[in-house]
């Protein structure tokens, strides 16, 4: 339901077919991983809205209050090795950064807020 409103959003937008299936996987990735660590096992909240900036760039911003975690902190895994040879996990996150122009992350007060952003005029 979260990734159907902002593929709507992107698409009301005029993005591309391909841009938008991009938002989709990048959403869904940070989503997930908010699902599955945030809250350590507990039930929690996570606010998802979409926006645009000066006409420029869309805005897919994701907050939780889950522990604090920047995921732009994790380093980029060795593409390089054999999958069987890598550490378990960073791949979505470096997924969303590849798939995404922008990618920032805030801690305000207790909750996380991560963007996902995307140029318009490319």
């Amino acid at each position: 339901m979260l990734i159907d409103m902002v593929s709507s959003c992107a698409k009301g937008r005029g993005l591309s077919e391909k841009r938008v299936n991009e938002i989709e996987i990048a959403t869904e990735e940070a989503l997930v991983n908010i699902f599955h660590y945030a809250y350590q096992e507990q039930e929690g909240d996570v606010e998802v809205s979409c926006k645009v900036e000066r006409g420029r760039t869309f805005i897919i911003e994701i907050i939780d209050a889950g522990f604090a975690f920047n995921p732009l902190s994790v380093s980029e895994p060795d593409t390089t090795l054999d999958v069987g040879e890598r550490q378990i996990g960073g791949i979505g996150v470096f997924l969303i950064k590849k798939l995404m122009d922008d990618v920032t992350y805030r801690r305000d007060g207790n909750k996380n807020v991560l963007e996902l952003v995307v140029d318009l005029k490319t």
